[in-house]
């Protein structure tokens, strides 16, 4: 078939099927972009001639599309994705940050830039970074480290080996992430005589490697002989739909589980096993059980610093700590006892082998009460009276106006903490929270995915003054799409999660304010005259400006009714602070300094790094323990 290459990639993606489970759809739900003089002619040509087999989607932002790929195909668990793709230049380095997010967080995105001339005719052209040392470098370069699979598509001959590939990694749990195919502009536009057989439906089967039979009959064994097991769940949980089998396994067995960011509705917050989130942002209660356990079983987490609580998170000398994951390096973290395997199968053995068995009446007793002690701490953070609102009360109305099925969304700053440790989740889709790149300016574009992915939810976006101010166009394209949203715009006047942070490292919440220079030159004057529920409005949001936390409360059932996307602005206060997590978080502190603030802080810090501990002790050779 003799089609440009730009055609030619299009009815590829357009006829891309996954199947998991005997469930199969289509791979791609759309591709994203914006035209330049880099793709226009080539893949946006092609997008016009195959509209009806790829829809595409305009969008305002080259970083904020790959967000919005993010959230649908994480609400999708993987199974769905978008194609992304720019101009060559500045709309490509554009998507570097997107590509993060989606490679950290373990996430499936197409990204499709437009490259310099294959043929150099017309060098350098427009956008091009020339490199005095090789004239086959291009921006597109600074995507390889951030991207699981990179090509560059130099000929028409090369694309077909290049789309197989990238459908190889992009359908795969273990190695998932962002996929680049760099397309230089001329080449775009070659035509070429493609084999018919590439444009055949092909389906790709998502994977579940069972669990070695051995290994789980260990794990059972070590399980028996803990005396406080605990399970920590990831997003792998979610992502294999595992939450059922591990609901099963938590009350058959009276197994805890604390829950990562990206794990968090593993289990409903008001299961009897439930202890909430673990770690730095974590539940006292969850870090309680944390550091007295004697096994740890970390389930499709890729055991972050905020998990771990920087290596302070488990304290006892003897814990054993076991990694069930698809992701070998993940598996084999911590030094832990690897089984490679899809969370849902492995959990499922692992109940079949404790069948019978449950964890000692006292322990399970005495974690239970620490978790019903926490949600009473948690509704007397939610009932807080004080004007303006504290972030708590927010986040406390927020959650009494959803429903069990509705999402939230939230990426960066002091809400992540939050709502970790405060949110009662009661679906495993209804918390979405971006934590493994904190990414600034995720949120709005993410949400407008999450509701893509599922019309039939409200979804609600938290989002700080800081993050609304670096990314806040795809309101536009959401506004454009007939997607509605509902936005939760958080005014604190400031990057107040690091201004906390700030002054506990002793820096003194140094260039963390919105406000005017003073008369000493610091930035320390009166608050900036910044309207930013103004900006909202003139994107095309209806906006709500509640001032007082009843009239919030209002706002919120306004916003529910209505049928447009909808930003509610609310100003807080944010000198009060969340309930502690009882946890920690490893942030070096200046080892010299003529502050006093900066030398108490080094004091502190070096007493808190004594519970910090390695994790190097070896398994054993046969990766379980021998029974005694």
């Amino acid at each position: 078939m003799r089609l440009t290459v730009a055609q030619a990639t299009i009815k590829f993606l357009s006829v891309q099927y996954v199947e998991r489970d005997a469930r199969r759809e289509r791979f791609f739900a759309g591709c994203m972009g914006i035209f330049g003089h880099g793709n226009v002619a080539g893949l946006g040509q092609a997008l016009l001639e195959y509209r009806d087999d790829l829809t595409y989607y305009v969008v305002r932002n080259e970083q904020a599309m790959v967000h919005t790929a993010v959230g649908y195909a994480r609400m999708r668990d993987r199974l769905q994705a978008f194609a992304c793709t720019t101009s060559v230049g500045p709309g490509a380095t554009n998507l570097v940050t997107g590509a993060a997010v989606a490679t950290t967080n373990r996430i499936p995105v197409l990204l499709l830039p437009g490259d310099v001339f294959a043929t150099r005719r017309a060098n350098p052209v427009l956008q091009e970074l020339e490199d005095p040392t090789s004239m086959d470098v291009s921006v597109n370069d600074c995507l390889r480290p951030v991207s699981k699979y990179f090509d560059r598509v130099w000929r028409p001959e090369q694309l077909p080996q290049a789309l197989l590939h990238a459908m190889r990694v992009l359908t795969d749990p273990a190695e998932t992430g962002a996929v680049t195919l760099a397309m230089p502009e001329d080449v775009q536009t070659e035509a070429f005589d493609f084999p018919d057989d590439l444009f055949a439906e092909r389906t790709w089967t998502v994977r579940r490697p069972r669990p070695d039979h051995g290994a789980i009959e260990g794990l059972a064994d070590m399980v028996r002989r803990a005396r406080r097991p605990l399970v920590v769940a990831g997003g792998g949980v979610i992502y294999s739909g595992a939450t059922e089998v591990l609901s099963a396994l938590a009350e058959a067995t009276g197994l805890p589980v604390a829950e990562t960011q990206a794990g968090k509705g593993s289990l409903r917050f008001d299961h009897p096993a439930s202890l909430g989130a673990l770690g730095a942002t974590g539940t006292p209660a969850a870090n309680a059980v944390a550091r007295e356990a004697d096994l740890v079983i970390g389930v499709g987490t890729r055991w972050s610093d905020f998990t771990t609580a920087s290596f302070s998170a488990f304290q006892n000398p003897d814990v054993r700590i076991v990694n069930v994951n698809v992701t070998t390096m993940d598996a084999h973290k911590l030094s832990g006892v690897a089984v490679v395997a899809d969370a849902r199968e492995a959990l499922s053995d692992l109940a079949t082998q404790l069948r019978g068995w449950r964890v000692e009446a006292d322990f399970e007793s005495r974690y239970r009460s620490a978790a019903q002690s926490w949600n009473e701490t948690v509704e007397a953070a939610y009932a807080l009276t004080h004007e303006p609102p504290v972030q708590s009360a927010v986040v406390g109305a927020v959650e009494a106006s959803t429903t069990d099925r509705d999402v939230i969304v939230a990426a960066a700053g002091s809400l992540p903490g939050d709502l970790h440790k405060l949110w009662r989740t009661r679906d495993p889709k209804g918390y979405h929270v971006e934590y493994a790149y904190s990414c600034m300016g995720y949120e709005i574009a993410a949400g407008l995915g999450v509701k893509m992915a599922d019309p039939s939810r409200e979804v609600y976006v938290f989002v700080g003054d800081g993050s609304y101010l670096m990314m806040n166009a795809e309101i536009v394209t959401a506004v454009q799409e007939g997607v509605k949203l509902i936005v939760v715009l958080v005014v604190n006047h400031g990057y107040q999660s690091i201004g906390s942070l700030s002054e506990a490292v002793g820096v003194e919440r140094f260039g963390t304010a919105y406000r005017y220079r003073d008369s000493h030159g610091d930035l320390a004057g009166g608050v900036l005259p910044v309207d930013l529920a103004s900006n909202a409005e003139s994107l095309g949001a209806m906006v709500l400006r509640p001032d007082t936390l009843a009239e919030f409360r209002d706002a919120l059932a306004t916003a529910r009714a209505s049928e447009v996307t909808t930003v509610v602005c609310i100003h807080t206060d944010p000198t009060v602070s969340a309930p502690d997590s009882e946890s920690w978080w490893d942030v070096p502190v200046a080892e010299v300094s003529t502050r006093a603030a900066t030398a108490e802080a080094l004091v502190r810090y070096r007493d808190e790094r004594r519970v910090q501990r390695d994790f190097l002790r070896p398994a054993p050779r046969d990766g379980f323990p021998t029974a005694t």
